[in-house]
């Protein structure tokens, strides 16, 4: 589990495929604000995964073909800059909303525009996804805990602080490109719960 606080950011050195699996190496400054040994969670743009290689200054995960269908690992560069949280301890405080890590959907900048100093970004997302997604509820857009500033027939609206833009690859979005959603869990359970309600 995660928070949606980034605590730095990585570079994505390569993803590989083979007939057994598919990997992706990232390299960072430091790897022990991230995990201590192979096994340990960390969140790459939003998504869980599992660390299976380590050193001082660089890290592999291996991945599902469930997790590119979902996400965007397949579609951004090499070199790429990824946001990266690691699992949360029970003593941590939590700052933002609980994250699982569990990716849902990717959607697409459609729109970015400054109000003073903060950037709004606007997302293009499936309307499979829109009742999921509340004005002032939580969201995980790369990996990033955000409230949702509005919402639309066709997608949603945030709105970054400085920081944000700074210590995430949140702020560097061109219209076009495709990040990772997660919808806050609550919603999830609330409208799965619905939903069987209503068919029996």
């Amino acid at each position: 589990m995660f928070s949606g606080i980034i605590v730095t950011q990585g570079r994505l050195k390569g993803l590989i495929k083979t007939a057994s699996k598919i990997s992706l190496t990232i390299t960072v400054s430091d790897t022990s604000k991230l995990a201590k040994k192979i096994g340990d969670s960390i969140a790459v743009n939003g998504i869980c995964l599992t660390v299976t290689q380590l050193d001082a200054t660089e890290f592999r995960v291996d991945l599902m073909p469930e997790t590119l269908r979902r996400t965007n690992l397949e579609k951004i560069r090499q070199g790429a800059l990824v946001n990266l949280e690691p699992a949360l301890l029970p003593t941590t405080r939590i700052a933002g909303h609980f994250v699982l890590g569990h990716v849902d959907t990717t959607a697409m900048v459609v729109k970015r525009e400054n109000e003073q100093t903060a950037l709004i970004l606007t997302f293009q997302v499936s309307k499979k996804y829109l009742p999921f997604i509340a004005e002032k509820g939580s969201i995980a857009i790369n990996g990033v805990s955000l409230t949702v500033m509005a919402v639309d027939q066709s997608g949603f609206s945030v709105s970054l602080i400085p920081l944000t833009q700074q210590i995430t690859n949140l702020g560097s979005l061109q219209v076009g490109e495709q990040v990772n959603v997660e919808v806050d869990v609550l919603s999830r359970y609330l409208l799965r719960q619905e939903e069987v309600s209503n068919e029996s």
